[in-house]
């Protein structure tokens, strides 16, 4: 009979899977594959971290799978040989498959696949699975279509699949089977549907009643978040299953006045936020690699400083809270968004190293990667899209403000214990300095303020250039959200650029 190949990607799961059902409802067999390709593995943003996630994650699905009667096929090379392979071993008549929004090395990867289908007379079809929308013509209107995906009914799971006899589920590779670095990350969240589904229980009936007030705060974010991200990232959860749940939540917890209302609100607005930003990087596939607007190539040196950047990535600055931020993600492998901003800000501004320099290394240490998330908001942090405003953190107000007892610093950076609470954001002004500054802990690297100055005037001086308005226009025109004053997105044209433009929302999964 004739074959197809389900192809699992960064949706590993079963519930709400569109392309699982399209291939069900054919007439002949279903192949579930996940291809583990040693080429995405070797990237500079991926990471031990991040493999033993999704291993995880393609356990727990392979068990799912096993139950409907087609176990899952794990196949460790270059998917162009590996699809080649089955198509020779099976009368494979197409492939089904997500849309995939991924980085360059993926889409790439697509391209080729794609040319090889055709090849072979094998129709490849791609199916959305979230308000991401290909080959998008602008952006007024998009918000509808978006909501209209989310708020249609979630596809059912079918309950069983055709699978080809003889065939044995698949077992994930090690991570020195890939030949990853080693990344021990000891606080890492676990992957796997079960996993993900009692983190949005616990979020929509506890830990979320104060995600408004608290997911800015580094300690207490880390459980007033949703923790969802990586869950998302890699599809163990659908998007459209979380938005249609905490609106479900919404609906159970109006006018209850203690909180829930404006948090979840909040997160529901931060979920439309996510589908915003992966909507730029399917707009704009070269997001990763050039800057958004053109005039800001060449601002920042390309080689960057290789002690700064060291010392940022160790989080041995001598800026106390920034290297708390810094341990506590490579510990983690998570950290809110304001402190994950503040860490790209201060990089790019105050070290003045290039975001193509500093995102890879940000990228290996989330186990939340999500390239269609990450590029634009290193872009959006560092300044470079000229549409958004210009965030220069000040890391020192931070560390006062979202860690005003310093213990969440204190956790990170026990050579600080002797440190007064008043002197711990700045230790440099303790007495004591002299015995602690370049011995147990580095003095700081840069001059805050000073860094800060140089940075604000390079980076308005490129946007009072000659054209930069024009290119903005442009730039607004195919990729600014269209949002009401109350943030919501709406259906309008595209917003006319002005200087110190805040209304890109932030993202606080």
């Amino acid at each position: 009979m004739d074959v197809t190949i389900l192809w699992f990607k960064r949706d590993l799961r079963v519930a709400d899977h569109p392309a699982l059902a399209h291939a069900a409802a054919g007439e002949g067999a279903v192949l579930p594959l996940y291809i583990v390709e040693p080429g995405y593995w070797a990237l500079p943003d991926t990471s031990a971290r991040q493999w033993r996630f999704t291993a995880e994650c393609l356990r727990a699905l392979s068990d799912e799978l096993v139950a409907l009667g087609a176990p899952l096929q794990v196949e460790l090379g270059e998917a162009v040989s590996v699809l080649d392979r089955l198509a020779d071993r099976w009368p494979v008549t197409r492939i089904v498959s997500h849309e995939e929004t991924g980085n360059a090395w993926t889409y790439a990867r697509d391209r080729a696949v794609a040319a090889w289908a055709r090849g072979r007379g094998i129709a490849w079809v791609e199916l959305a699975q979230s308000g991401v929308v290909r080959r998008l013509a602008g952006r007024d209107g998009w918000a509808a279509r978006r909501d209209r995906f989310m708020r249609a009914p979630q596809v059912e799971a079918p309950a069983a699949l055709r699978g080809l006899a003889g065939t044995m589920p698949g077992t994930p590779p090690e991570a020195r089977d890939l030949r990853l670095a080693f990344d021990p990350c000891p606080g890492r969240q676990k992957g796997g549907r079960a996993a993900g589904l009692d983190l949005l229980d616990s979020f929509l009936t506890a830990r979320g009643q104060d995600y408004r007030r608290a997911m800015s705060s580094p300690m207490a974010g880390a459980t007033a978040c949703s923790r969802l991200s990586p869950h998302i990232a890699l599809g163990s959860l659908s998007l459209r299953e979380v938005e249609q749940a905490t609106a479900a939540s919404r609906r159970a917890m109006a006018g209850a006045g203690d909180g829930w209302a404006g948090s979840l609100k909040s997160f529901s607005s931060r979920l439309a936020w996510r589908d915003h930003f992966m909507q730029k990087m399917e707009d704009e596939s070269t997001l990763e690699r050039r800057c958004l607007h053109s005039a800001y190539e060449g601002l920042r040196p390309h080689a960057p400083d290789a002690a700064r950047l060291a010392a940022w990535q160790r989080g041995e600055t001598g800026l106390p809270f920034v290297d708390a931020c810094m341990r506590s993600l490579i510990h983690t492998g998570w950290l809110n968004f304001r402190m994950r901003s503040m860490l790209v800000a201060v990089a790019s501004y105050h070290l003045w190293l290039d975001w193509r320099a500093t995102g890879p290394y940000l990228a290996r240490m989330f186990t939340d990667y999500e390239p269609g998330i990450h590029w634009p908001q290193m872009q959006m942090q560092s300044g470079t899209t000229g549409m958004n405003t210009i965030r220069i953190y000040n890391p020192l107000k931070q560390g006062y403000d979202q860690d005003p007892t310093g213990a969440f610093t204190r956790k990170w950076l026990p050579e600080l214990a002797e440190v007064p609470d008043a002197f711990l954001h700045e230790p440099w002004r303790w007495q004591g300095a002299r015995r602690l500054l370049g011995r147990r802990y580095p003095a700081p690297v840069v001059d805050v303020a000073a860094a800060a100055r140089a940075a604000r005037v390079a980076v308005w001086g490129v946007r009072e250039r000659a054209g930069f308005g024009d290119e903005a226009a442009r730039v607004i025109a195919r990729h600014a959200s269209r949002k009401d004053r109350a943030g919501r997105f709406v259906n309008d044209r595209a917003p006319r650029p002005r200087r110190g433009d805040a209304r890109q929302l932030r993202l606080d999964l």
